[in-house]
């Protein structure tokens, strides 16, 4: 077995042993403080809600471990065993070049995403269900797959015909120019998400308490906020969980609020909510993140052509196709994106940590801390996760965490 070969097989490996080991002492941290949450929360989570929470955790930990599992022995079977013989498949119908490699990089996405399909059936019917989350029937899901799958076939079949058309006009440089192209359509998506993306997949109204968007109304402009629009989307036809955010660059900004949301929070809570979400504006959360984004696809991007001169496809005694490249770095590549997973929840969760204080000097600490306690409660976040899980897996911090540093408990 080739070296470089032999070292992607352990890489994926060892990446998927510390996913499952994470994900088990999540489970056990849980189950460890079941019957003891924090002394803090007492007055405000009881005792069955808090052993809800852990049971749903363990829950969630035990089908992650077998999708981890499954994946690892999939992208071992994908590079060892399946790709090969895929790639032969599809010359039997496509002539070597530009089609023959995107048809392959779309075959790969194809198959991968049907066989993970039962995990995601089972999380949302199973899991989710069970736990009283789940509110999407098997004809949503499956129009949501659809639109899902003719949306990415939409965007991305274009842009690897591009990729691939550039690596064979322009050997050298063709990696630059793609990083370009990458980032411009990261920018792009940013500005077509809210008004053209997401609608197609939630219906979005306008606020309509006249009485909490004036005050909304008030904060945006003491904040200097210019958005498109206050917005509520019907989450309730999928989750009982609720949530809120502000998506969209320039004057493309809408601030959306999850139905359940506003359904479950008192007013003083929403605006804390929202103080909150103006806080990631005023520090350039979202530039700071399309930065992030663009370091890692530059690297991406360096690595690909890196794999594309050096014949990586004959590592794994696969041929040099452009599309079978693409899938080989993808998969290798993953490992690597999971031991990056602390620095980037890192700067995730510093992020969270500056837009709460804002909240705090804008509505005072008692709203922001009741506000993320619900959300804490509501969701069935685990108040006692195991540290090292959280620095992995946690883009946000643990609501336990948040609140201490909003110097206030949850009274």
């Amino acid at each position: 077995m080739d070296v470089v070969a032999a070292l992607v097989y352990l890489a994926v490996l060892l990446s998927a042993a510390l996913g499952v080991y994470l994900k088990r002492r999540q489970a056990r941290a849980a189950l460890a403080h079941r019957d003891a949450p924090p002394a803090e929360f007492a007055e405000r989570v009881t005792l069955q809600e808090h052993r809800r929470a852990a049971d749903y955790t363990v829950a969630h930990m035990r089908l992650s471990v077998l999708e981890t599992l499954f994946e690892a022995a999939l992208a071992v079977a994908w590079l060892a065993v399946l790709l090969g013989p895929l790639h032969a498949l599809l010359s039997l119908v496509f002539a070597p070049g530009l089609t023959l490699s995107v048809a392959v990089v779309v075959a790969v996405a194809f198959v991968d995403h049907m066989l993970h399909l039962p995990f995601s059936i089972a999380e949302t019917f199973g899991l989710e269900a069970r736990f009283g989350f789940n509110r999407a029937t098997p004809r949503t899901m499956l129009l949501d797959e659809m639109k899902g799958a003719a949306l990415w076939l939409l965007l991305a079949v274009p842009l690897l015909y591009g990729l691939f058309l550039a690596l064979r006009l322009a050997p050298d440089y063709w990696w630059i120019l793609g990083f370009a192209v990458a980032l411009a359509f990261m920018v792009g998506m940013l500005v077509l998400y809210p008004s053209v993306i997401a609608p197609m997949f939630n219906r979005f109204t306008p606020l309509e308490d006249e009485a909490l968007k004036a005050r909304m109304e008030a904060l945006l402009a003491r904040c200097g906020f210019e958005s498109g629009g206050l917005f509520v989307m019907d989450a309730s036809t999928r989750s009982s969980r609720g949530n809120a955010y502000f998506s969209g660059f320039g004057k493309a900004k809408r601030i959306v609020f999850f139905d359940t949301l506003l359904r479950k929070h008192t007013p003083d809570e929403i605006i804390a909510i929202l103080a909150h979400e103006l806080g990631h504006f005023k520090f350039g959360h979202v530039r700071q993140r399309l930065l992030q984004a663009a370091s890692l696809v530059f690297v991406g991007f360096l690595a690909l052509h890196l794999a594309f001169s050096q014949g990586l496809a004959g590592a794994f005694g696969l041929p040099y196709d452009p599309g079978v490249v693409l899938v080989v770095v993808t998969t290798a590549g993953a490992p690597v994106l999971h031991l990056l997973s602390p620095l980037t929840n890192y700067l995730s969760r510093r992020a969270e940590f500056q837009a709460d204080d804002f909240a705090r000097e804008i509505c005072g600490r008692e709203p922001m801390v009741s506000a993320l306690t619900k959300l804490s409660r509501d969701n069935l976040a685990t108040l006692t996760p195991d540290q090292l899980y959280a620095l992995f897996y946690y883009s946000h911090p643990p609501a336990p965490l948040r609140i201490a540093a909003l110097g206030g408990e949850p009274r």
